[in-house]
C-alpha cells in the first residue's frame, strides 16, 4: 500500500474518487496546481490529504465560515488537528487559536480571506512552517468571473511572503479566461499544471421551462417537489429552491409551509441566529426544503438533495451549474429545474446597470456579465442535450455523453409525439447547416436564414448564392422559425461566429460533420410555430432533397486540432502580457477573441480586426504581439511539413 493510500485510509476513505489521486500527486510533485472540478467533486481532499503528510501547518483560504466549521469538525473526528479563524469568534477564543497556531499545534488552519489584511496574522504566517496554501473557490479572485470578491486580491501578496509553500487553487469555474486570471492574480507561472475533470453529472435530470405567470410557476414547482420528494415528511431527502430576491424567498417559503412542507427561508437579510438555525436544521435533516437566495449554498455537503429548483435564472452558466450541482451528490437520480419568465432579462440588465456601491459599473465588465447571462438563456432555449451543452461550455469535451438520456431535451428527442419523421428532422438540420456552409465567413446569421428561406437579397445575388440548390431549400418554414433553428445549432456547437463590428457566421468542424451525415443530428426542433406551420408545409409539395452541399470558400479556418493548439499558444501570450501590465487577462482579450484569432489566423491588423472584440484600440495596443504568435505558429507548421 502506498503512502497516499495509507493517508487516505487514516482519513476514513477506502478509495480515491476519479481524478483525486492525480491531483494530489501533481501537487506534491510540481508544487503548483490549479484544480477545476464541479461542486461535489471532492476537491477538499486534494489539500486535506497532503496536509496530513506534510510537516507544518497547511493554510486554507475559504470564503464561508459555515464550511470551515463543518470541515474542521469532520477532520477532528478523524484525528486531524485543525481549526479556523473568522470574525464570528470571540476575541478570547481568537487569541487562543492564534497562540495554538504559533505553537504549530494544527495540521490545517482555515481562514476567511478578510483575515489576510491583518498585519499580526500575516506576520505569524511568515514565522511558522507553512508547506501548503490552498485557495478554495479560487474563481472569487477573478473580476471576469461570476463571483468576484475584492478581499481575494490579498492572496497574491500572501503567497509572495511564502515563496517555498506549495500552492493549490481550487475552483468549480472552468472557463479558460477565468483560469488564466487566477494564475495571474496569484502570481503563479503560466506552466502551472491545470487539471479539469468531473463535470459530467448524468444522474441529474436537467430541465428548463418558460413560465407565463405565478400560477404556472407554482404548478411546476409543486410537480417537481412531488416527483423528487414524494410529499412532506417522507424522508426521501431534501430540496433547494433558489429565488432572485429576498422577498420571493419569504413568499415561497410561506406558500410551501401552508402546503405542509417543513421549510425555512434563508437570505442575507435575516438575523445571523435565524440563518444559523436554518443551516443547522437543513444539515441535521429537520427540513424538507430550504428556499433561499444565493447566499445559501457554498459548502453544502448533504448527499441526498433530490432537487434544485431555480425560480429565476442566476447570472451565468457557471453560477447555475454550481448551484444545481448541489443535487444528487450521492449519485442517485435528482432533478434540476430552471424557470424563466418574461421579466427576467430586463431585470438582470437593470441589476447590472445599477452595479454595486456608488461608482458606475465598468462598461467592459458589465457587458461581459451580460453576455454570461445571455449564455445561460441560450442554454435554456437550446435544443441539444443539456449536459453536453454545459460540458462544451466548460471545455470538458472528453466527458460529453452524445446525449444524457435524462434531460428534458433528450427525453423530447426520444419521444416526440407530434414531431413527425426523425429522418426528415435530420434532413432539415442538414439543410440549414448547408446554408451556413454557403455563407461561411462572409455573411451573418440573417443572410443564412434568407438563403435557405429563398428571400431575395442583393448580397446573395452578388455572391452568386441564389444559383445553388441551397437557396430556398427550407422555404416552407417561417423565417423566425429558421432563425430559432440556427440559434439552436449555435447552442449545439455546430455554428459559431467571427468578427465584432460585422459578425459573420461560421460552420464548425462538428457542424460540417453533421451536415455531411457523418455525425447524428440530435436536435430538438423549435416548437414556436409547430401545429400551424406543420399543417401549412404538409399541404405544400416537398422540395427535392439536397444530396450534397458544396462548402463555401473558406475565408476563416475551421476550429480544428491545429486551431486548438494555436488557441493555447495565444492564451500563454495573453497571460504573459497581463502579468507584465499588472492587469487581468480579460483586458487583453476574451476567450472568444482568441478562438476567433486561432480560426482566422490573421496576417495583418486589418484581418485581426475581424476577430470578435478586436477594435482599432485593441489592435493598436495588442495586435503586434498577437500577430507574432500567429506567425510563429504558422512558421512551425510549415517546418513540420
Amino acid at each position: 500500500m502506498s503512502d497516499l493510500d495509507i493517508a487516505l485510509s487514516r482519513l476514513g476513505y477506502s478509495a480515491f474518487r476519479p481524478g483525486q489521486r492525480e491531483a494530489v500527486e501533481t501537487l506534491l510533485a510540481a508544487g503548483r496546481l490549479l484544480l477545476v472540478a464541479p461542486t461535489g467533486g471532492g476537491k477538499s481532499l486534494s489539500y486535506q490529504l497532503p496536509a496530513t503528510i506534510l510537516t507544518g501547518t497547511t493554510l486554507v483560504v475559504s470564503p464561508l465560515v459555515a464550511l470551515m466549521a463543518d470541515q474542521v469538525a469532520a477532520l477532528e473526528t478523524r484525528g486531524v488537528r485543525a481549526t479556523y479563524l473568522a470574525s464570528t469568534l470571540e476575541a478570547a477564543e481568537m487569541r487562543r487559536r492564534m497562540a495554538g497556531l504559533a505553537r504549530c499545534e494544527f495540521a490545517l488552519v482555515y481562514v476567511a480571506p478578510e483575515r489576510l489584511v491583518f498585519p499580526g496574522f500575516r506576520g505569524l504566517i511568515r514565522e511558522i512552517d507553512c508547506p501548503l496554501v490552498a485557495i478554495d473557490e479560487a474563481h472569487c479572485i477573478s473580476e471576469w468571473g461570476h463571483d468576484f470578491r475584492p478581499e481575494y486580491m490579498e492572496i497574491g501578496a500572501l503567497l509572495a511572503d511564502l515563496p517555498r509553500a506549495r500552492v493549490l487553487a481550487c475552483t468549480a469555474t472552468a472557463t479558460p479566461i477565468v483560469r488564466d486570471e487566477i494564475l495571474a492574480r496569484l502570481g503563479l507561472p503560466p506552466d502551472t499544471p491545470q487539471i479539469v475533470h468531473g463535470f459530467a453529472r448524468p444522474n441529474l435530470a436537467l430541465r428548463a421551462a418558460e413560465v407565463a405567470g405565478r400560477r404556472e410557476r407554482e404548478r411546476l414547482v409543486d410537480g417537481a417537489l412531488a416527483e423528487a420528494l414524494g410529499g412532506p415528511r417522507r424522508g426521501r431527502g431534501t430540496a433547494l429552491i433558489y429565488t432572485p430576491t429576498r422577498k420571493q424567498a419569504e413568499d415561497e417559503s410561506g406558500r410551501l409551509a401552508e402546503r405542509g412542507w417543513r421549510v425555512r427561508a434563508y437570505h442575507a437579510g435575516l438575523a445571523p441566529k435565524t440563518r444559523e438555525a436554518a443551516q443547522r436544521d437543513f444539515a441535521e435533516g429537520g427540513l424538507d426544503i430550504v428556499v433561499a437566495t444565493n447566499a445559501f449554498g457554498m459548502g453544502i455537503d448533504r448527499p441526498d438533495v433530490r432537487a434544485v429548483i431555480h425560480l429565476g435564472p442566476p447570472g451565468s452558466v457557471e453560477a447555475y451549474y454550481q448551484e444545481v450541482g448541489r443535487a444528487g451528490r450521492d449519485g442517485a437520480p435528482a432533478l434540476g429545474l430552471l424557470l424563466i419568465g418574461a421579466r427576467d432579462l430586463p431585470l438582470r440588465r437593470a441589476l447590472l446597470e445599477r452595479g454595486t456601491g456608488e461608482a458606475a459599473p465598468d462598461r467592459a465588465v458589465l457587458e461581459h456579465k451580460w453576455s454570461m447571462f445571455l449564455e445561460l438563456i441560450r442554454w435554456a432555449e437550446g435544443g441539444s442535450c443539456r449536459h453536453d451543452a454545459i460540458l462544451r461550455y466548460f471545455g470538458d469535451e472528453a466527458e460529453t455523453l452524445a446525449g444524457c438520456g435524462r434531460c428534458d431535451v433528450c427525453l423530447a428527442l426520444d419521444d416526440k409525439p407530434e414531431a413527425g419523421d426523425p429522418e426528415r428532422d435530420t434532413l432539415i438540420v442538414r439543410k440549414a447547416l448547408s446554408g451556413v456552409a454557403r455563407v461561411h465567413g462572409r455573411f451573418g446569421l440573417g443572410l443564412a436564414v434568407k438563403l435557405v428561406h429563398g428571400d431575395a437579397d442583393e448580397r446573395l445575388e452578388r455572391a452568386g448564392l441564389t444559383k445553388f440548390q441551397t437557396f430556398g431549400n427550407l422555404k416552407e418554414y417561417g423565417a423566425a422559425w429558421l432563425l430559432a433553428l440556427l440559434r439552436r445549432c449555435v447552442s449545439a456547437g455546430w455554428v459559431s461566429f467571427a468578427g465584432v463590428d460585422r459578425p459573420v457566421v461560421t460552420l464548425t468542424e462538428d457542424g460540417r460533420a453533421v451536415m455531411k451525415g457523418e455525425r447524428p443530428a440530435r436536435l430538438l426542433l423549435p416548437a414556436a410555430a409547430s401545429r400551424r406551420e406543420r399543417a401549412e408545409r404538409e399541404s405544400r409539395p416537398r422540395p427535392a432533397p439536397v444530396v450534397g452541399a458544396v462548402p463555401a470558400r473558406r475565408d476563416a479556418a475551421e476550429p480544428d486540432a491545429a486551431a486548438l493548439l494555436l488557441f493555447e499558444a495565444l492564451r500563454r501570450h495573453r497571460l504573459a502580457v497581463a502579468r507584465a501590465e499588472g492587469g487581468a487577462p480579460f483586458i487583453v482579450a476574451s476567450d472568444r477573441t482568441l478562438r476567433d484569432i486561432a480560426a482566422l489566423r490573421p496576417r495583418d491588423l486589418v484581418e485581426l480586426e475581424r476577430a470578435h472584440g478586436v477594435g482599432p484600440y485593441k489592435a493598436a495596443r495588442y495586435g503586434a504581439g498577437l500577430l507574432q504568435v500567429v506567425a510563429t505558429f504558422a512558421a512551425k507548421g510549415v517546418q513540420s511539413r
